[in-house]
């Protein structure tokens, strides 16, 4: 038995991997079961430490970036936090809740261990308890053992043993994603550099500005992180000797301009109380249910209207970047960019261009689009085409569970966007996206919680497996690009329904007026005793 071979250094109830936002957020949750905490890092805040430029700030105001039961001190200040003042918040809040106590940090997770099941082992792949349930979170004894790597030359591999595993490596960061390209038309022949977005973002500011000063640069990429790093290639080629940068575009995604984001959660209030709450609640919360009927229809008009602000406001239509999809599919999908100040005054002066292209492939000097057989010089290649958050999980999580989470949808079957039926004693917090990604990991971490504390149960494993099997397909019909498992335009259904579960009333607000029509951010999730 694999428990019996190795030295196990400490075993403990609750583990858990990763402290970036996810991982802090169920581990202030978690903190009454003495857990242990493993970070790869040197700090907490995961992505926003690892993953962020220097320009890099939120794209939501601070206060829908929060914990309910630890504000902003300047939570009404109109302008965005930098990944830095994140940093800062972060730490703030760790310290405040005694939670460093908890974190191993420059400790990687190399191997985990399942020690479950009949005893030797093995699991029953139909079903993680009897009768078909789940089973307690916290059984008692040890089911999964975790192997851990500590930085340093000669560190060597330590054991541990637990009730439970949170999983909280996050979709972002460690493992880029690539393009393929056939043999010999790859960056092994290009005479250039070639960096991922993840290697850029090791760079200070003066070793990224030197990098691109002077380069004829292209940029993989219109998402965010793409977008940044056009507008720092674009500061750091100012002047007569400076070239300007090139956007090469794959698909194209609505972008909006970072002091309209204010206003967002109104104009998309008619999204969240969507068709979804009437068809699967129709007896409960009948003032919202009521007001969802009348409002419905309106959602069409909403993104028309948004569409047709955004082309107005914007020089979308000049440079060719207005997409064919509505703003809705984007919103839907958590896809839209918000735009720095200066990225299109940067554009009207010629120092960032774009470049429409579906296949491409390297040069020795440069980059070939197949569409149209054009060809565009290049010193610098800037991959901005993200992360492969799926193999972080691969690489660690064990047979027959990784196969558990595949799914023909693309979407990681998880019920609440936290267990997975077919796994045990194992949730994953992070892996779900919204306007508000802290909001939600805190949420669910406030579930995992109560569920580990017994004040709940969960439906059998084949009602839950339905339950995530519905919702994919709700999400396929509100946005072809529904793998990214985003939940913006559900999210208070989504919350209700938590709350619902836990016993708690989803009724945050304190006037049935204000329940209806207002928005809701965290702080209406503070007291959830």
């Amino acid at each position: 038995m694999a428990s019996q071979s190795r030295a196990v250094v400490r075993s403990s109830k609750v583990g858990i991997i990763g402290a970036g936002v996810s991982g802090v957020a169920a581990l202030k949750q978690l903190a009454h079961y003495d857990p242990v905490v493993f970070e790869a890092g040197d700090c907490i805040g995961g992505v926003w430490k690892s993953c962020s430029y220097h320009s890099t700030k939120l794209q939501s105001p601070r206060k829908d970036y929060e914990f309910a039961d630890f504000p902003w001190p300047n939570r009404d200040d109109p302008t965005f936090p930098s990944h830095l003042d994140i940093l800062d918040y972060l730490t703030s809040y760790a310290h405040r809740f005694d939670l460093f106590k908890y974190v191993n940090f420059n400790t990687k997770v190399v191997e985990i261990r399942f020690v479950g099941g009949d005893g030797g082992g093995r699991h029953d792949l139909h079903q993680t308890g009897g009768d078909g349930e789940y089973g307690a979170l916290l059984p008692g004894r040890p089911v999964w053992e975790v192997a851990v790597r500590p930085n340093g030359p000669e560190s060597t591999i330590q054991w541990y043993e637990f009730e439970m595993l949170v999983v909280c490596t996050g979709k972002y960061g460690d493992v880029p994603k690539i393009p393929e390209f056939p043999q010999k038309r790859g960056p092994e022949i290009f005479k250039g550099k070639v960096m991922h977005s993840m290697d850029y973002c090791k760079l200070d500011k003066e070793e990224a500005t030197e990098l691109m000063r002077g380069k004829k640069v292209a940029i993989i990429g219109f998402k965010k992180s793409a977008i940044d790093l056009a507008v720092e290639c674009a500061q750091a080629n100012q002047g007569p000797e400076g070239k300007p940068c090139t956007m090469v575009i794959r698909t194209l995604h609505w972008t909006v301009p970072h002091y309209w984001v204010w206003g967002l959660p109104f104009f998309l209030f008619f999204s969240t109380r969507s068709s979804q709450f009437i068809h699967q609640r129709p007896n409960q919360n009948l003032l919202r249910a009521f007001l969802c009927l009348l409002l419905s229809p309106l959602r069409h008009a909403v993104s028309k209207f948004i569409e047709s602000y955004l082309l107005h406001k914007l020089p979308l239509q000049k440079y060719g970047l207005n997409p064919d999809h509505p703003f809705v599919e984007d919103y839907a999908s958590c896809q839209m960019a918000i735009t720095p100040n200066d990225f299109f005054p940067e554009a009207d002066k010629g120092n960032i261009l774009f470049k429409r292209a579906s296949k491409w492939c390297f040069t020795t000097t440069g980059l070939q689009f197949l569409d149209d057989n054009t060809r565009l010089d290049a010193d610098l290649v800037l991959l901005a085409t993200g992360y492969d958050g799926k193999k972080k999980l691969t690489d660690i999580i064990p047979e027959p569970f990784r196969s558990f989470l595949e799914y023909p949808s693309g979407v990681m079957p998880l019920y609440r966007g936290t267990i997975n039926p077919l796994i045990p004693n194992m949730a994953f917090v992070g892996y779900i996206e919204s306007v508000a990604n802290l909001h939600t990991a805190e949420l669910r971490s406030i579930w995992l919680a109560r569920l580990a504390d017994k004040k709940f149960k969960l439906p059998k494993v084949e009602k839950m497996c339905e339950h995530i099997s519905q919702e994919i397909e709700i999400m396929k019909k509100t946005t072809r690009f529904y793998q990214r498992h985003c939940i913006s335009t559900y999210s208070i259904n989504h919350s209700d329904e938590i709350c619902e579960e836990m016993g708690l009333s989803s009724w945050r607000k304190n006037s049935f007026l204000a329940e209806a029509l207002s928005p809701y951010g965290s702080q209406d999730y503070k007291h959830m005793e």
